[in-house]
């Protein structure tokens, strides 16, 4: 290792499961670190360079600095204050071009049924111009990469305002089944449910509408925002939104705290934020298709450095660009305020409703009289209040043009409080008394409050602006009991597979009142099982590439293999030697389907050469490069018998079209027409075509009015002719 001096090597004869290297981090933006290891079983089997023995370490984007381990303090602040949220997505092609999405929306169609969501995919592109149909969430992926049915987008906004016992998520832990919906699919709605059962741990629920496209300047314009509040116990502000598409990628804030360490409330945060992967979803790329992370992993910000295919990759390990920018703004604060540092004028106005602000907009068009005197305050206590004065609209010269109230208000403090001289100096009234500080026995609590208005002549305000008093807890504990701190994390299994053991430990935070030896137990261990041992490790060849899809067209699987390289003689080895994937190729070819011929039509003619027709109807038009539809209509000829043809006949019939034609002239209705030996009733009209396309008949009959007594012929009934319509294709 003369070629690097800073390198660590260690070797030992003896078996090991784990071993553990110290290490002390470069200089920022130095770069990565790659630790190594390298295990020789035999003089001939050893493993290097595969799995866990090589580890990359890169430096942490420093937008996370702080995030993971900043510590939530108690908050000290009174009263609650307003907050407003605004979300800003800067996430475009512009900022973000590498494989940046594009393609057509994606909206969630209602009513949910309980088992799968229902999708309705929307085609607004110009390839395409028309609804693409309805889908469940097990043919959604297909159908989305099929159509590119995917636009960029930010989902719906989810989070609250909540105390420090309650985490909607947080970097290091394990996404909740909510924060999983949201990641893979964009849906708030198991996120809110999971929020709203935490009703005792959380003062607001957060929400905002989503952002289709995810850039336009109209999000910069009118961005999405929402309004919460904040309180003592419940400070803290978390919410995320999910990048869509993406496989589980999210932004958001967690566990923001929104009290100061001087017992106030902030007045604005501005925070950019990058991406982070909620570890369900296993996919690189924006589009990825589903790929289930199995076991889940821990929420952790995405990096430059995860992986070439990730649209966020950089080789040299540069930060991500930001995403999007939130701003958390004070809007109000209600009831006493316990700052150290009373508010100035400005500040309490800025606190009071809109309509109290002592403004003068009267238009020259309005005529008052003058202001009355300022009424008496409103707090008769040593509390923010507000007075009133009045005045009269003598006239009005524009009708159209409003004239202001007549009433105007402006904030102002009650009479002192004390009763030591209230005239000196006005005082706040007391907050609430802290903590007992021991959890058993008598110990002592304080109370503060805080001087609101000082002396007009400049003297020094006396009054008191804390107050001490003892305070007992728990008055039967034993004198000989210890206060001890919470249990800190388990420590890692002491074994890499197999059983282990594991420890816990805490601190002991005050000894005894008697000075005797505190008994609680400061350290706890328990049992662990990691996955199971191999007698001897296999050594295994790298996979190989993925077979061809089994299928030419449509969905099949795939698989690849590797080796086992371990001699016989070494044990048996169980671990994986094939793994199967589905694949997709493009659509089979589907054939025209027509329905069975019909049966053969009546022959048009009554005698002599006619001809029939037959139809079948198509069930299913070809796709995907299927055969053709073939002829839905046929005909054929048919002869039913010679028509007669000898004089005697031929005379008769000239002298029936004679009685007809003399016959006509007299009668009353002209609609008949005649045949050999019967009147018949006029054709009627054709009927509407069985089918829109792809081959249909239509119908018209003919029935008889009159039969002759005296006519030969006895083939007078009632005729039918079929004619094939809408033959082109559909």
């Amino acid at each position: 290792m003369s070629n690097c001096p800073v390198a660590v090597t260690e070797s030992t004869p003896r078996r090991r499961t784990r071993i553990q290297v110290f290490w002390i981090a470069p200089p920022a933006g130095t770069g990565c670190v790659i630790l190594k290891a390298s295990i020789v079983q035999k003089r001939i089997i050893y493993f290097q360079d595969e799995g866990s023995l090589t580890k990359k370490l890169c430096e942490q984007d420093s937008t996370f600095d702080g995030v993971t381990d900043k510590p939530i303090l108690d908050c000290c602040a009174c009263g609650t204050a307003k907050y407003r949220l605004t979300f800003y997505g800067n996430w475009s092609e512009k900022t973000h071009p590498k494989d940046y999405p594009q393609g057509v929306a994606l909206i969630v169609s209602g009513p949910v049924p309980k088992k799968l969501p229902l999708y309705k995919c929307y085609a607004t592109a110009r390839d395409f111009p028309a609804t693409l149909g309805s889908f469940t969430k097990a043919s959604f992926a297909a159908i989305s990469k099929a159509y590119s049915c995917r636009a960029n987008h930010w989902s719906a906004i989810i989070g609250g305002s909540h105390s420090k016992n309650y985490v909607l998520w947080e970097y290091g832990g394990y996404a909740s089944e909510g924060v999983k919906q949201v990641a893979e699919l964009g849906s708030p709605v198991k996120m809110e449910e999971e929020i709203r059962q935490q009703s005792d741990e959380v003062l607001t629920v957060i929400k905002a509408k989503a952002q289709w496209p995810a850039w336009q300047p109209l999000n910069v314009r009118a961005a999405p925002s929402a309004e919460f509040s904040v309180d003592r116990t419940r400070h803290l502000m978390s919410f995320l939104t999910m990048m869509g598409p993406s496989p589980d990628w999210n932004v958001g804030l967690s566990a923001e705290d929104l009290c100061t360490k001087e017992c106030g409330w902030v007045q604005k945060v501005v925070q950019d934020l990058i991406p982070w992967d909620a570890g369900t979803d296993s996919g690189l790329t924006y589009e990825s298709p589903n790929k289930p992370t199995i076991p889940q992993e821990k929420i952790r910000p995405l990096t430059s450095l995860d992986h070439p295919q990730s649209p966020f990759y950089d080789p040299e390990g540069g930060s991500i660009t930001q995403v999007a920018r939130v701003v958390i703004e004070r809007i109000a604060r209600k009831g006493e305020q316990c700052n150290i540092v009373p508010d100035n004028v400005d500040d309490i106005v800025a606190d009071l409703a809109p309509e109290e602000k002592d403004e003068d907009d009267t238009p020259e068009t309005c005529i008052y009289s003058n202001w009355s005197p300022w009424s008496a305050c409103s707090s008769s206590t040593c509390e923010k209040g507000k007075r009133m004065r009045q005045r009269m609209l003598k006239a009005q010269l524009d009708l159209s043009v409003p004239c202001p109230d007549t009433q105007d208000f402006q904030p102002c403090m009650g009479p002192g409080c004390s009763d030591e001289d209230g005239s000196t100096c006005t005082m706040s009234e007391w907050i609430i008394w802290s903590p007992c500080s021991i959890s058993c026995g008598t110990g002592m609590r304080s109370r503060e409050r805080y001087v609101k208005q000082f002396p007009e002549d400049g003297s020094v305000c006396t009054l008191p602006t804390e107050e001490t008093e003892k305070c007992t807890v728990n008055e039967d504990c034993s004198p000989s009991s210890c206060l001890m701190t919470e249990w800190g994390e388990w420590d890692e299994c002491s074994a890499t597979c197999g059983m282990g053991m594991r420890k816990r430990h805490r601190m002991v935070k005050m000894s005894p009142a008697d000075g005797s030896v505190c008994k609680a137990e400061t350290t706890q261990a328990e049992k662990c099982m990691m996955p199971e041992c191999h007698t001897i490790p296999c050594l295994l060849s790298p996979w190989s590439e993925w077979s061809d899809c089994s299928v030419t067209c449509g969905k099949g699987t795939r698989t690849r293999q590797r080796m086992l390289k371990s001699l016989a003689e070494l044990g048996d080895c169980n671990e994986e030697l094939e793994q199967v994937e589905k694949c997709m190729l493009p659509e089979c070819p589907i054939d025209c389907e027509l329905t069975e011929w019909s049966q053969w039509s009546e022959c048009n003619k009554s005698c002599g050469k006619g001809h029939m027709i037959r139809t079948r109807m198509i069930q299913m038009e070809p796709q995907f490069g299927g055969a053709p539809c073939p002829e839905t209509v046929q005909r054929k000829k048919c002869r039913i018998r010679k028509c007669l043809r000898n004089p005697s006949v031929q005379k008769l019939r000239w002298r029936e079209a004679r009685e007809s034609r003399r016959s006509e002239q007299l009668r009353e209705e002209s609609d008949g027409e005649q045949f050999p030996g019967c009147k018949m009733r006029p054709w009627t009209t054709w009927s509407e075509c069985t089918k829109l396309c792809g081959g249909g008949i239509q119908e018209r009959y003919m029935t008889v009015k009159k039969r002759f007594k005296s006519s030969q012929f006895t083939s007078c009934k009632d005729k039918k002719e079929i004619r094939a319509c809408n033959v082109h294709p559909c």
